[in-house]
């Protein structure tokens, strides 16, 4: 008699559960071998070596949740690796491997999600939606142009996931009342994701690879500020999302069709509406200027999470709803860069990337990888794995600042399949698009993304940061 079909998700599960425990204990079973001596590295490195392999093991296969990772990676930290680093006459605290779970960037992000929440409990997420395609009026270039801005806006302030839901929710109903047969209908779906993904390049808040990226900055005393990583990154946002407008009206053009927007008559902002726009203009304007009183992005953030919270725009269960997920992915990958840095693995990786040769090639090599694992895995744990091995290259400031942003750049812009980001799998569970379809744009925001980051993407950082 064949299995229940609901038993065989529970088998997959509990397979997959097996194989994370047998890589666990074949990583704590390879230092008693031979290979370490092999290897030319110290106990403490080999360790955080076999601590990296099986985050990326883990990242990839999802055999567990992914913030369930960033605790094994701890645990290994403060278990394993402390004894060897010990060993070799080093000091450890504990409180360096907890620190990252808790930090600036951390704080910044839980920010950004209380800020997140106000605007969806506020309803003012789908008012901005609404009055966008209002202002277009149903003209189908416009419209897709509105749409994808909405989207992009709002991905810079809040989840893309959640921003591609609710535009989801908002736009549906405009694709079905055009003719079946017509292939903008696929183009204004698939507009949504992909802008969605775009959208996160624009501010440190936008997408969990930004948070890394400018934590491990930070690590090698390379302060961006809020308005800094906006002035550097905004410009590739809006040729990403131009060079897409294009394309899906050259691939899925409307032809005559025209859409119908219905009119939503806006009723007036009530009280807590504009304490809730209140909330979020002063914590932006807090990141963009309070680096020059002296605030951090993370001392800012503690603003609009007390406010909420103390004015009642937020209780208890939106405190527990809060993506708590990945904030602990973040800090798990945070966590491995102070292994990698603590026990000097880097001038090891020094010697295993051209450093030492042509920069452009490196820059060349490193978002080639990113785009390729950033399609097949989280961009959070892309991110996650790189961006701590590139940090401990010996490279000048502007060097490695650049490199940086080009990797974080790519992170978001790695959107092929369906399983690539969130957005693309909610988009995709639609109907309306194909993934021949998300593959054809995902491929040229790719491209972009390498073009980009390999040839104008440099000039420009280079420029702004000297």
């Amino acid at each position: 008699m064949p299995p229940k079909l609901d038993v065989i998700p529970a088998l997959r599960v509990h397979q997959a559960k097996i194989w994370a425990a047998l890589a666990l204990l074949l990583i704590l079973y390879l230092p008693t071998t031979g290979w370490p001596a092999l290897s030319g590295l110290n106990p403490a490195q080999v360790k955080t070596v076999l601590i990296l392999l099986l985050a990326a093991l883990l990242w990839v296969s999802e055999w567990l949740p992914l913030f369930i990772v960033s605790f094994i990676i701890l645990a290994l930290e403060l278990l394993w690796l402390t004894p060897a680093v010990a060993e070799l006459g080093h000091t450890v605290s504990d409180a360096l491997f907890f620190a990252p779970f808790f930090s600036n960037i951390i704080l910044l992000f839980l920010g950004g999600f209380v800020l997140s929440s106000i605007m969806q409990k506020a309803g003012l997420d789908a008012r901005f939606a609404h009055w966008i395609l209002r202002v277009t009026k149903g003209e189908p270039a416009t419209t897709l142009a509105g749409i994808m801005a909405a989207c992009a806006f709002l991905s810079m302030w809040m989840s893309n996931t959640a921003t591609t839901a609710m535009m989801l929710t908002m736009v549906l109903p405009l694709a079905k009342r055009l003719r079946a047969d017509t292939p903008f209908r696929v183009g204004l779906i698939l507009s949504i994701p992909l802008a969605c993904n775009l959208g996160g390049i624009g501010t440190p808040i936008g997408t969990p690879p930004n948070a890394i990226a400018m934590s491990y900055l930070a690590t090698k005393g390379i302060q961006v500020s809020f308005l800094e990583w906006m002035i550097l990154t905004l410009p590739f946002l809006l040729l990403a999302l131009t060079l897409l407008w294009f394309a899906l009206l050259k691939v899925y053009p409307p032809g005559t069709d025209k859409l119908a927007v219905w009119q939503v008559e806006a009723e007036p902002l009530k009280a807590r509406q504009w304490i809730s726009v209140g909330i979020f203009v002063i914590t932006v304007l807090g990141w963009l200027i309070g680096g020059q009183f002296g605030l951090k992005t993370g001392t800012v953030a503690l603003f609009p999470i007390i406010a909420a919270f103390w004015l009642g725009i937020l209780d208890q269960g939106d405190f527990r709803s809060l993506p708590w997920d990945v904030l602990f992915m973040v800090a798990g990958g945070i966590a491995l860069g102070v292994a990698i840095d603590i026990t000097d693995l880097g001038t090891v990786i020094v010697g295993w990337l051209p450093s030492t040769g042509s920069f452009q090639m490196l820059v060349g090599i490193l978002v080639l990888v990113t785009a390729l694992l950033g399609t097949v895995m989280s961009n959070t744990a892309t991110a996650g794995l790189l961006i701590p091995l590139v940090v401990s290259l010996s490279l000048p400031t502007n060097q490695l600042l650049v490199l940086i942003l080009a990797i974080t750049l790519n992170c978001s812009t790695a959107m092929i399949l369906p399983v690539s980001t969130p957005p693309n799998a909610i988009a995709f569970g639609s109907g309306v698009i194909r993934v021949g379809d998300m593959a054809r744009m995902g491929t040229l925001m790719v491209v972009l993304g390498v073009v980009t980051a390999f040839t104008i993407g440099p000039l420009y950082w280079f420029l702004i940061i000297n």
